[in-house]
């Protein structure tokens, strides 16, 4: 007997994580990229503010981007000591407790609390502190509550999948 394909809401949750965590791949890719050309212009005796922030930025849209992914597929921080060993009960219930008041509070007061640093960037239309830096630091700001909403829908998603298992019919 075959399981039947997941919810629409749970695959465009999983589609969307995947999306962001291409994209997030991508930053990786060029952070890698750009650090190389950073190194070879400081061994030739050039430098680049631009390249920096670049750099810095890309970092942050990778991690932020990536959050909801690396929920998806199990590869967040998680101490596997104990739950290795209990039953898959036990173990959907202990994680849905985590993502109800741990994953999902915290998604909500990052999201809640970057609206106003967003915000007043732009507003201001914030560019690099550092001179000669790129102009739309704003834009980075603005992974904060957007990574925060991709980790809250990817976090949703795992407890709709995780309920059936803690509370269900199957174990």
């Amino acid at each position: 007997m075959t399981d039947a394909p997941p919810p629409l809401p749970l695959r465009l949750a999983d589609a969307l994580s995947e999306a962001a965590g291409g994209l997030a791949a991508l930053c990786a890719l060029l952070v890698v990229l750009l650090m190389l050309a950073l190194v070879l212009g400081r061994l030739v005796g050039i430098g680049s503010v631009k390249l920096q922030d670049a750099v810095l930025w890309l970092n942050a849209a990778m991690v932020m981007l990536g959050l909801g992914h690396a929920l998806k597929h199990g590869r967040h921080v998680r101490i596997d000591a104990f739950a290795a060993r209990w039953p898959a009960r036990t173990r959907a219930r202990v994680e849905l407790f985590g993502l109800a008041f741990f994953l999902l509070p915290f998604c909500a007061a990052l999201f809640w609390l970057s609206l106003d640093y967003v915000a007043l960037g732009w507003s201001i239309r914030e560019r690099s502190a550092s001179t000669g830096g790129l102009p739309g630091l704003y834009l980075a700001k603005s992974l904060l509550p957007l990574g925060s909403l991709l980790l809250a829908l990817q976090g949703l998603a795992e407890l709709l999948r995780r309920w059936p298992v803690a509370f269900g019919g199957r174990a």
